[in-house]
C-alpha cells in the first residue's frame, strides 16, 4: 500500500473542504481558495478535521492516483492555511530586477532587459541591498503554479557552471567546473 496515500491529511483551523459528487475538491482557508479534479475511482472522505484518500483496487494505476491525489490536496491544505514561497537570486554584474504591479522586469546581461508578467495568484517582490545580489521572492498558496512561474524565469538566464553566473534558487547548490587553464 501507497505509504504517502494512507496517511491522512490534517485540515488545520479555519481550512474547509468540500467534495462534490463530480470527485471536485475545494479548499478554502486565509490565504484563499484551490480546487482540484480528483481522479472518479479515487474516494476523498473528510473525517472531522482529517482527510482520508482510498483507492478501489490494487491496480498499478489505482496505486499511482492514490499517492499522487493525496500529495496534491496536502499541497493544497498546506498553500491555502500558510502558502508557498520561492527565492530567486541574481548571481552577476549588473544583474537587476525591479517590479511594478506583477510585471518584473529583469536586467540579466542580454541587449534588452525582460519583462515577465506574473499571474495575479502570485505575490511579487524584489530586494536590492548594496552588496548583496538582487532577490526576486514569489509567494503564492497554489504550490504548482509557483513552481512553474519561478522555472520559467530561472530558465531566462540559467546558473552557467564556471563563473556561477545567472539567476538560481536562493538555496540551489551549483556544481562549479575548473576552467580550461586548470587542466594544465
Amino acid at each position: 500500500m501507497s505509504r504517502i496515500g494512507k496517511a491522512p491529511i490534517a485540515l488545520p483551523e479555519g481550512v474547509t473542504v468540500n467534495v462534490s459528487d463530480k470527485n471536485l475538491v475545494t479548499v478554502k482557508g486565509k490565504q484563499g481558495e484551490l480546487t482540484q479534479q480528483v481522479d472518479r475511482d479515487i474516494i476523498v472522505k473528510v473525517d472531522g478535521n482529517q482527510l482520508v484518500v482510498e483507492r478501489p483496487t490494487d491496480q498499478k494505476r489505482h496505486r499511482a492516483m492514490h499517492g499522487l491525489y493525496r500529495a496534491l490536496i496536502a499541497n493544497m491544505v498546506k498553500g491555502v492555511s500558510e502558502g508557498f514561497k520561492k527565492q530567486l537570486e541574481l548571481v552577476g554584474v549588473g544583474y537587476r530586477a525591479s517590479h511594478q504591479g506583477q510585471i518584473l522586469e529583469l536586467s540579466v546581461g542580454y541587449s534588452h532587459p525582460i519583462m515577465v508578467v506574473l499571474p495575479k495568484e502570485i505575490k511579487l517582490n524584489t530586494i536590492s541591498e548594496k552588496g548583496k545580489n538582487p532577490t526576486v521572492v514569489l509567494e503564492s498558496s497554489d504550490r504548482q503554479l509557483l513552481g512553474q512561474v519561478s522555472a520559467k524565469i530561472r530558465s531566462l538566464r540559467k546558473p552557467e557552471p564556471y563563473k556561477g553566473k545567472g539567476i538560481r534558487y536562493s538555496d540551489e547548490v551549483l556544481r562549479r567546473k575548473a576552467g580550461k587553464t586548470a587542466g594544465k
